[in-house]
């Protein structure tokens, strides 16, 4: 299996889409940062969004229960799934039971997490996912690379080619509009033929039993109101005490996410309409766990606005595939080693700890902090390499002993002199895509101790 570094390797490769990447989801930062500054009583949002999620956290199964009571008498089949199987497996039998074998589904983070597409493709049941971005990826037969912009990794030219195969446009057309334009003439026939609906959740209201999706496309209510079976899979974070709150969440998702003041679609759903069937998944998948875990409890507030990743200076130039894991950057390098801390032991050390990530946190999430404490938990488990386990203890030893750090330092600028080529080769990372600094003639704390005397 490659790790993290390996594969941001193989997405460094290609310089262009790299610097590409880079560029455009820091333009979208820059939107975000445009849109939270129009708001004077922004950072008030964030601090009432984050007791808000806080409060909940703390009374989560009340939450739910009220939630699921509210749900029951809004004439919705509840349904409770301890991990990815359960979730799927209800999937299907509600598909079975009613004898369909192809449904269409709108954006859903957790059912990427489940890996549900492919369970039901390996039981007969067709999906087909309607948002665009992750339409274009199930074509390419990828995972999403972005919580909000899943094919922010591909150019246009490479989406023309997707859909002159699959949807029979011109060779070599690459212009958005007309791509747009062909992938709502082909998921037009799918919204007016699927029976059955599979959405993700947003906002659950426990006041209310309502669920809350919100979208730019408008697929998902094309999917859900032309369907006889309306599913909807959610993590159990995923609930707010009350509607009010809404109008605190709604205006810090879109603005965090891509710099609008409020997505095209927000829409609720109560009940089903006359005649339909209406189905609430809610699931654990470690996030029990994960609440257990008092110093990791805080990534439970996470709304998937993806505002981490895209001032992240990793990600940015890593691209989302490098993770491994549904959600990637510093958020998904907080959520994955909770779900398997072997396979995703690297992810946490994918970072700067440069803490860009937690300043535009629509919730406050100590994210940096977070990803500071999973490389402890990690280095004492022992889940990470031998090679950073003794070069962590070598380190510990110089910096335990102020003389040992000093003559350490004073040897290494020597040997930087005398034998530059020790240090400028292959062996060394740093020198694969940076030149080697010169070496200085003193350390500060030669320069600090020189400056001192002098003052004496």
């Amino acid at each position: 299996m490659k790790d993290h570094s390996r594969l941001s390797e193989v997405f460094n490769e290609d310089e262009q889409r790299v610097n590409w990447h880079d560029e455009t989801l820091w333009w979208i930062r820059q939107k975000r940062d445009k849109a939270a500054n129009m708001l004077p009583e922004w950072e008030l949002l964030r601090e009432n969004a984050s007791q808000i999620k806080h409060h909940t956290l703390s009374n989560l199964a009340n939450y739910l229960e009220q939630f699921e009571s509210k749900a029951l008498a809004n004439g919705i089949t509840v349904h409770w799934a301890a991990n990815a199987v359960e979730h799927n497996e209800i999937v299907l039998s509600i598909l079975n039971r009613n004898g369909i074998d192809q449904i269409v589904k709108s954006k859903s983070m957790l059912t990427e997490e489940c890996h549900l597409n492919a369970f039901l493709e390996s039981n007969g049941v067709g999906v087909v996912d309607s948002d665009l971005g992750e339409r274009i990826v199930q074509l390419a037969e990828e995972p999403p690379s972005h919580i909000v912009l899943p094919c922010i990794h591909k150019k246009k030219e490479e989406i023309g080619e997707l859909f002159h195969k699959h949807l029979g446009t011109a060779h070599g057309e690459a212009d958005p509009q007309v791509l747009t334009e062909a992938a709502r003439q082909d998921l037009r026939s799918v919204f007016l033929t699927r029976r059955a609906a599979l959405t993700g959740v947003n906002f659950a209201v426990a006041e209310t039993g309502e669920i809350v999706i919100c979208t730019n496309e408008g697929n998902a209510d094309m999917g859900v109101h032309l369907a006889d079976i309306h599913i909807a899979s959610m993590g159990i974070e995923k609930i707010i005490p009350k509607r009010k709150d809404l109008g605190i969440f709604l205006r810090l998702l879109a603005r965090s996410a891509t710099g609008q003041p409020i997505t095209t679609y927000s829409s609720h759903f109560k009940t089903p309409r006359l005649g339909q069937e209406m189905h609430m998944i809610l699931v654990d998948n470690g996030r029990s766990r994960q609440l257990g875990r008092e110093e990791f409890r805080n990534s439970l507030k996470c709304i998937r606005c993806g505002a981490c990743m895209n001032t992240c200076p990793v990600y940015r130039r890593s691209g989302g595939h490098s993770y491994q894991y549904t959600i990637s950057g510093p958020i998904g390098s907080i959520l994955a080693p909770n779900l398997d801390m072997q396979k995703h032991a690297d992810l946490p050390f994918a970072s700067t700890l440069c803490g860009s990530c937690t300043n535009v946190c629509p919730v406050k999430i100590d994210i940096h902090n977070q990803l500071y404490q999973w490389r402890q938990v990690l280095v004492a488990a022992g889940k990470t390499t031998a090679t950073k386990r003794w070069g962590m203890k070598i380190a510990s030893t110089l910096f335990a002993y102020p003389a040992l750090f000093g003559a350490a330092g004073k040897l290494g600028r020597s040997l930087m002199k005398i034998t530059p080529y020790l240090f400028k080769n292959r062996l060394n990372p740093w020198y694969h895509q940076r030149e080697m600094p010169a070496p200085p003639e003193q350390s500060f704390r030669e320069w600090y101790k020189k400056q001192r005397n002098n003052k004496d």
